[in-house]
């Protein structure tokens, strides 16, 4: 007995049998690549963005227990060795790529006098701006991280020394 075809078969012709309504052939490669940009883009935007905060952890880190030991080390105690504490925390900074301008730091010690064989605290603190944010919108305080370190360190007892 002969196959009897169905009505719907017999008006598809071979040229319209790959082109009906509702075929998915072909858009899943298309999903892939908008869900992946569209995903992508903020992961990649984030992983910048925690790279630019570490280095400025590192880099404010670094410039604080840097400068303990210089203003601990120093003659003259830490009110000769601020000088040489601003400069080593914007080298230490500028390493970094951080704006050394927009840091600052501070020295405290247990007594006025900063005494040989107390304890000197130094605090640095560091705005870091996040990537690719222009300029133009001046949002210093919203594009920005704070960033602070402190080291503390004894004053030798040679400090006085020369």
């Amino acid at each position: 007995m002969p196959r009897s075809r169905r009505s719907g078969d017999a008006a598809e012709s071979p040229s319209t049998r790959g082109l009906r309504l509702g075929d998915d052939r072909g858009s899943a490669s298309l999903e892939f690549l908008t869900v992946g940009l569209l995903l992508l883009v903020p992961i990649v935007y984030l992983v910048l963005s925690l790279a630019a905060i570490q280095a400025a952890a590192f880099a404010v880190e670094g410039a604080a227990r840097h400068a303990a030991r210089i203003a601990a080390d120093g003659p003259g105690g830490a009110a000769r060795a601020s000088g040489d504490v601003e400069r080593a925390v914007r080298i230490a900074l500028e390493d970094f790529g951080i704006d050394a301008d927009s840091a600052s730091v501070t020295i405290e010690c247990e007594s006025p006098e900063c005494a040989p064989g107390e304890r000197l605290d130094v605090t640095v603190a560091a705005r870091v701006s996040l990537p690719l944010v222009p300029d133009v919108l001046d949002l210093p305080g919203l594009a920005s991280v704070p960033v602070e370190s402190a080291a503390t360190q004894t004053i030798s007892r040679f400090a006085g020394l020369e």
